[in-house]
């Protein structure tokens, strides 16, 4: 997962309650923008920092990749030099109960701002000529405790967006001539971890390895990688999974735990503390590394799914 600051002055209105982000694919004179370039880097999931009138007032959640679009027509004479055609990124935006004005807070945040690329000045303007920038993830920590829990709680609300991705994937499943019967039954049966992909996973982790519990029957089996971003083969295997007790699988699934190649739990700032001690997640039992295949899974779930902010 990754974080952007994304200047939008001009657009504000248009590009937060219609839920994405818009940017011309080059300058006016043809040359490569780098702050137009980060459009096709961003990913489903990342975290985007709205910036308009020297506030942050919105948190966006990126729902797709980037596609190629003609301008809004909304934007009317904003951005009137723009060329026409652009990179468009879907968005859920969620505008803040209590917006923060970075420049009141660089004490904080200047010492953090990357040399190169960087949204803002040390006196808390910000650089011209810049809309789309990544955030480097100290900074973006530092600005997530500013809010004050404001990027959690719409993370969290915004969590749907792996429901509906499984749905759409399912419905893809069900009607795809290529596929025999029983294999799509086997996929689908995958994603509740149920059928061939949960006896694949218990061969290899018989245990939860939060709890130690063994007894199957109160155990999900959970995708590493999520099955909606799962090739057919993926969904199957019985390395790009765990069995984790209900409550275990919550956290992994929505990002606030995850684990290193060593086993090691690896847990998110932005999980609450009462969680943390009430669930014993400070009780793990011995770390056991995983697999060199299990590994390759690990890695994508850290790098996508975890929240490290």
């Amino acid at each position: 997962m990754q974080y952007w600051w994304v200047n939008q002055n001009q657009t504000y209105e248009h590009e937060v309650s219609g839920g994405y982000l818009w940017s011309p694919k080059t300058k006016a004179n043809g040359a490569r923008n780098h702050f137009y370039d980060t459009m096709t880097r961003v990913a489903p999931g990342d975290v985007i920092f709205s910036f308009s009138d020297t506030y942050i007032k919105a948190i966006g959640i990126a729902s797709d990749t980037y596609q190629s679009a003609s301008k809004p027509s909304e934007f009317g004479t904003a951005g009137a030099n723009w060329t026409n055609e652009g990179w468009y990124v879907p968005v859920s935006f969620k505008e803040l109960d209590s917006p923060i004005r970075p420049k009141d807070h660089m004490d904080r945040l200047a010492p953090l701002l990357p040399s190169k690329y960087s949204p803002l000045q040390e006196n808390g303007n910000g650089n011209q000529g810049v809309y789309l920038a990544g955030v480097p993830h100290n900074f973006a920590q530092e600005l997530v405790m500013l809010l004050n829990g404001q990027v959690q709680s719409i993370r969290a609300d915004t969590s749907y967006t792996s429901e509906a991705d499984d749905t759409i994937a399912i419905d893809g499943l069900l009607h795809d001539e290529m596929l025999l019967t029983t294999q799509r039954a086997q996929l689908i049966q995958a994603r509740i971890g149920q059928g061939l992909f949960r006896s694949r996973v218990a061969a290899l982790e018989p245990c939860c390895r939060i709890t130690g519990i063994i007894d199957s029957r109160f155990l999900i089996a959970s995708h590493i990688k999520p099955w909606s971003k799962s090739n057919n083969i993926e969904k199957l295997d019985g390395h790009n999974g765990l069995l984790l007790a209900p409550h275990i699988d919550r956290l992994f699934d929505k990002g606030y735990i995850t684990f290193e190649n060593d086993g090691q739990l690896r847990v998110s700032r932005n999980l609450p503390a009462e969680i943390y001690q009430a669930w014993n997640l400070t009780g793990l039992i011995a770390a056991k590394p995983f697999a060199r295949q299990q590994q390759n899974y690990m890695a994508y779930h850290r790098s996508v799914v975890f929240q490290e902010a």
